[in-house]
Formats: structure tokens, sequence, C-alpha cells
């Protein structure tokens, strides 16, 4: 009963529990510790987290930096590559992807998409091809892994390296195989909304030694944070779930309450205005805390759990969504289901998530309307042309993300299946 009246939300630290808010709120009471040791004293390393990954994906090289879109710019600068060199990326992404591209001095190059996977279309990836090409980026969109079989044969027939972007797909696989160990080097994301969350962090890693070495110097020319960006960052799990959270559902109490909270700057934004308009931040360079590096190592052990219960959610989804102007993500052994997409047949989806939001449903993670997203990002600072990606423009149009986070019990999931199945675009939802 309780369930029927709590909001449902699909981002806001959503796997943040009871151990993980006992830990931020006991690292809050040792500022003096935040850089260098734990809360009972120890020092600790970012290794630690480093060769737990290594070990997890069997591979040779980790190394952890404040977030993902910065491990993706260390392997950018560690590459060596000329000014002006192309980087394809897929359409319908992040900034926090195009951004480092950028700010490297290399030009991004938007790939479409398939519709039905979301993942990069290896047809038109062939065709953007240059002879400035030189490096592609799949990014596992929501943790369904892209057709690695043809963009690995693509880019060892025009000699290109390939990344792997698995901020979405931290304990997915593609035939037997974990993504992040597919490519020349591959990063993962810790973000508030990942897999696993420290609120910000990332990490780097490849099987490559001169490629590893380069990131290694990279890391350790890196400042660390300053202590109000920690606090920042340890503030979000206990002020999002013991007020923000419980207000949400009260007239959108909650969210002008975060609005609030970031905009005294008690708390941090996922995404800058600074980044949404192409431009540096002064935060972003950097190594991940001793602090945030605890959060993750404690998120990280419950990933298996993590992962089972997206899938037990998502086939939820499977069985019981039945209404016939929505398409139902396609299944594929391995997938993990940071998000459930869907994409509505007919029409645009800002009607249908006003209707979910009259009911305590809030559905808009921002992954929608625009092909670079969030929906506010300047496209055309991130380099992007209209009509150039025709797919992702029409599925930014007609996505809708349905949580599978730890947090969604069944009685949530129903709701939000009940919801959809009664829904009818010429009516209204009261």
């Amino acid at each position: 009963m309780f369930d029927q009246k709590w909001p449902v939300l699909i981002s806001l630290s959503p796997n943040t529990e009871k151990d993980d808010l006992s830990l931020a709120l006991k690292l809050l009471f040792w500022p003096w510790r935040w850089k260098t040791t734990n809360y009972h004293g120890d020092r600790i390393s970012t290794s630690s987290l480093e060769n737990e990954f290594k070990q997890y994906l069997g591979i040779k090289h980790a190394f952890t930096f404040n977030s993902g879109r910065t491990a993706w710019w260390a392997i950018l600068k560690a590459l060596n590559l000329k000014e002006g060199s192309e980087v394809l990326i897929q359409a319908f992404t992040c900034n926090a992807v195009v951004n480092p591209v950028r700010w490297t001095g290399f030009e991004p190059v938007f790939v479409d998409i398939n519709e039905r996977t979301l993942n990069i279309d290896p047809v038109d990836l062939e065709r953007k091809i240059t002879s400035a090409s030189r490096v592609v980026l799949v990014q596992h969109t929501f943790g369904l892994a892209a057709e690695m079989e043809k963009i690995l044969g693509i880019c060892q027939r025009h000699n290109l390296v390939l990344i792997e972007d698995c901020a979405h797909s931290l304990g997915a696989t593609d035939q037997g195989k974990r993504l992040g160990t597919l490519g020349k080097a591959a990063f993962f994301s810790f973000g508030r909304d990942k897999v696993i969350s420290s609120v910000y962090g990332g990490l780097a890693v490849t099987d490559d030694d001169e490629l590893g070495k380069k990131l290694k110097e990279f890391q350790s020319r890196l400042p660390q944070p300053s202590r109000f960006w920690i606090c920042q960052q340890l503030l979000h799990p206990v002020l999002t779930n013991l007020l923000v959270i419980p207000l949400y559902g009260l007239a959108g109490m909650g969210r002008w309450l975060l609005i609030l909270l970031q905009k005294i700057g008690l708390l941090s934004k996922a995404v800058s205005g600074k980044e949404k308009r192409g431009e540096k931040t002064s935060g972003l360079l950097q190594r991940m805390p001793d602090v945030l590096i605890l959060l993750a190592e404690n998120q990280f052990k419950k990933l298996d759990r993590f992962v089972a219960h997206q899938r037990e959610i998502a086939r939820f989804y499977d069985e019981n969504l039945t209404n016939p102007e929505l398409i139902l993500p396609p299944a594929r052994s391995g997938r993990i289901y940071l998000r459930y997409p869907l994409l509505l047949k007919n029409g645009k989806t800002d009607k249908m998530l006003d209707g979910a939001r009259r009911k305590g449903i809030f559905l808009d993670d921002g992954w929608r309307k625009t092909v670079v997203t969030p929906p506010d990002t300047d496209q055309a600072k991130m380099g992007y042309r209209a009509g150039e990606c025709p797919a992702a423009e029409r599925t930014a149009q007609r996505i809708l993300n349905l949580p599978t986070h730890v947090k969604v019990s069944r009685e949530k999931a129903r709701r939000i299946v009940d919801f959809l199945n009664n829904y009818r675009g010429d009516q209204r939802n009261h």
C-alpha cells in the first residue's frame, strides 16, 4: 500500500540504499580526511577500485577519474591524434560524449542509429568514414550491446581505433564477453543515475600497455577536487533521499526543492549549463577522490543484484505491457537494462509524460527530444546539423524510458504498466 502512494522516479540517486546513505552520512563528518582516508582512518588508494575492475573485466589496466567524461577525455588525449582528426560517435547521445571530442581539438562526426536497438547503425557508420576518420566510439545504449562483430570488421578494414562507451552497460556481455573488453579501450561512469553510482566518478580501461602508460601519466598530473565539490557529492544521496524524493509527489515540491538546493550550491548538477553550451568547466579534469571511491566500491559489491533486479523488472514489463501503441525493446542475451526504452508508434511523448506525472509517476530522464541530450543542450554548439541523422531525430521525439533500478518494486512497476496500458493519446488521463 505504501508503494501505491510513494512517487515513482526514474532518476535522482536511484540506486542509493540504506547502507549507501549511512556511508555518505558518516563520510560527511570526516571532512579533514575526504582526500586521504576513509572514516575508519585507513588510507584509501584509487588502486582499490581499479584492481576490482581489472579483476572483474579480466583486463590489465584501469584508472579512476572524477567522471566518465574525464575518463573519455583522458583516452582521447592518450591516443595522440592530430588536431582535426574525426571521431565517429552515434547520434542520440549525451553532450558529455560530444564535448571531450571537441575540447581535445577533434571533430565529432554523428552517425545515425538503428531505431530498434538505439545503437550506432553500421551501414551509416561506414558511409560517414572519410580520410580524416581515426576513432569510432561505440555507445551500448541503456545496456544493449551494439553490433560489435560488424563494427569491429569496419574498424579493421578502415584502420580505425574502436573505443567503447560503457556508461550505460556495466555488467552487460556480448556473446559471453564483457562489454568494455572488445575495443582498444573503454570508459565507465558512476554518475548519479548509472548502473552503480558514486554521484560523480568514472574509470578508463585498456589491455594496451602503451595506452595504459599514457593514461597513468595523465591521471598522475590531475589535481583532486576541492573539499566544497566533494561535500556537494556526499550531500547528494543524503538530501535527495531524506528531503527531495519524499516531497516529490506533493504538488511538485520536491522538484522545486532540488532546483533550489542546486541554485544555492548545496548540490551539484549532473550536467552544467556551460557543458550544454559546449564550454569547458573547471571541475572536470580531476581525480576521483577517496570518499567517492568508497561509495563506488560499496555499490560495486551489489552489481550482480542490481543487474538481476533490472532484468526482473524488464521481464515484468515484457510480460505485462499490452498497449499496441508501444514498441517494446528487443530482448537479447547478455543485455542489462539501465532503462527500459519504449517507442511510441504515433506522436510525441510529452502528453503521455504529463499524464504520468498527474499519477505520481515521473519518467522524464532527459534522454529525449533532441539528438544530443539533455534537451536544452545547444545542438549547433555540439556540431550537429538538423537532418543529419533522421532515425535519431525520430527516436528522440517518441522515446519513453521506464525505470528498472533497485527501488522499483513490482508494485511500482505495476503502477507504470497500468497507466501505460490504459493510456490513449487522444484522451486525458485523470
